[in-house]
């Protein structure tokens, strides 16, 4: 180190991009406002394009020209945004990484302020969180609370409801969280599996700027499925008991059964009823082996070591 050369804190910002042409001009713009601010800090804003079908790329390639701190990243395809994700933070370079979307539901101008936090009190990452849903779909609101309920009490990692991805982190954080090189990511769990000291920031949501979310409830319940199975293994546990269980009454049926024909008393029971249970057992018995059936997919795509991204271009 050079004596006398005063050494800022470099900020990296961590875009994930998917089809933002329509919001990332006003992005930018916003961007433009806080970085102007916040002259007591370098930054670099990296995008990462996930395959983009619109202009999205073209745009940030646009901004770079004229904006040297504007670095980006293109997928070969659409791998989603859990790997957008790992690729911009293995791509930065600062001692404070944010991570944050391009439709300006993670505002900008709480940069300043989580920047604050994280060199003024004792923590390794500040983190946001909604307090409400406003403008959601009820029915998404509904099934989200209780996923993260389940989540919390099935795991033992804790995720907050309302927790966005949008969070400042120390260097040593995001070097723990690129240590986990699992295929099958779900990074609100990694965050709280590597544990740091977080600050919570709460905020009113906000609505996209403009755009379509790209979340569909199908594409949310899907990723419900891989946090559940990436940290918890209570449905092998649910499993396993359902069949005790099952057992237990059978061996009571068949005793109460033998017990009736010896007393010579009638059976009660028909084809419906026989029906019924047969239905019901087979269900139990699918049921059970489809959750064998999610865990031994991700542990297929775990030991065929593909990566989880390829980069067709970057600047």
């Amino acid at each position: 180190m050079t004596e006398g050369v005063l050494h800022l804190d470099k900020i990296s910002v961590v875009i994930p991009c998917f089809n933002e042409a329509k919001v990332l001009s006003l992005f930018y713009r916003e961007m433009e406002k806080v970085m102007k601010r916040m002259n007591e800090v370098d930054f670099e804003l990296i995008f990462v394009d996930d395959g983009s079908k619109d202009n999205t790329l073209g745009l940030i390639k646009k901004y770079q020209e004229k904006d040297k701190r504007v670095h980006y990243l293109a997928f070969s395809r659409n791998f989603g945004k859990e790997a957008a994700i790992l690729a911009g933070l293995k791509f930065s370079a600062g001692n404070y990484i944010v991570l944050m979307d391009a439709d300006l539901q993670d505002p900008p101008y709480l940069l300043d302020k989580m920047y604050s936090l994280l060199k003024g009190e004792d923590c390794d990452s500040v983190a946001t969180r909604r307090v409400n849903r406003q403008g959601e779909p009820k029915v998404r609101s509904f099934f989200a609370r209780r996923f993260y309920r389940l989540m919390n009490r099935i795991s033992k990692t804790n995720i907050i409801d309302g927790a966005r991805d949008f969070r400042m982190m120390k260097r040593q954080m995001v070097d723990a969280i690129l240590n986990m090189g699992e295929y099958n990511r779900f990074s609100k769990g990694i965050f709280g599996w590597v544990g740091f000291r977080t600050k919570w920031m709460s905020y009113n949501n906000i609505k996209r700027a403009a755009g379509e979310s790209k979340w569909s409830f199908w594409k949310l319940l899907l990723y419900s499925f891989e946090g559940i199975t990436a940290f918890s293994t209570l449905p092998f546990a649910f499993a396993s008991f359902v069949g005790i269980f099952l057992c237990i009454v059978s061996f009571i049926s068949i005793f109460i059964i033998v017990f009736r024909k010896l007393c010579g008393a009638k059976s009660a029971f028909g084809w419906t009823s026989m029906t019924c249970i047969i239905l019901f057992l087979s269900g139990i018995q699918l049921f059970s082996m489809g959750i064998l059936g999610q865990y031994l997919s991700k542990t297929y795509l775990e030991v065929k070591k593909r990566p989880i991204y390829i980069i067709k271009e970057q600047g």
